[in-house]
């Protein structure tokens, strides 16, 4: 059974109960109203399909295609304005984390691994030397 046929049923059986009269209403709020077994219908549901999806398509491929943001921070630091309008080219700034010490890599800014710094086709990149568990990655939610 299709749609429209399933919408058909439906509206045909919304004009019969409508044209019905209801001998169950009264204008008593304090009166109890009764339901015969004439009145009561068992329910006649159409299976389920599964709705656009193959048969052998993985759960998590829908999401697949959502973009994400990965970078790498390497380290940070605090500067002054003045200190800041003072750079020039070639100027050096020292950051938190010491030479040699694993890059954080994130994730839509989560941290979900460590690495280290590699150079690949003359382009940097990064190696994973640790990867956080899925426990870990809970953890940093709350």
């Amino acid at each position: 059974m299709d749609e429209k046929e399933l919408a058909a049923q439906w509206e045909q059986q919304v004009q019969e109960d409508a044209a019905k009269p209801d001998a169950t209403q009264d204008n008593k709020p304090d009166d109890k109203k009764e339901v015969s077994a004439e009145n009561v219908k068992p329910a006649n549901f159409s299976p389920l399909k599964a709705a656009g999806t193959p048969s052998g398509m993985n759960n998590l491929d829908f999401i697949l295609e959502v973009p994400l943001q990965v970078s790498v921070h390497i380290g940070s630091t605090k500067m002054l304005i003045k200190d800041l309008l003072q750079l020039g080219q070639g100027s050096i700034i020292e950051l938190s984390k010491i030479a040699g010490e694993p890059m954080d890599v994130l994730v839509n800014d989560r941290l979900i691994a460590r690495g280290e710094v590699v150079v690949v086709n003359d382009k940097f990149g990064i190696r994973l030397t640790d990867i956080m568990s899925p426990s870990e990655r809970v953890e940093q939610l709350s």
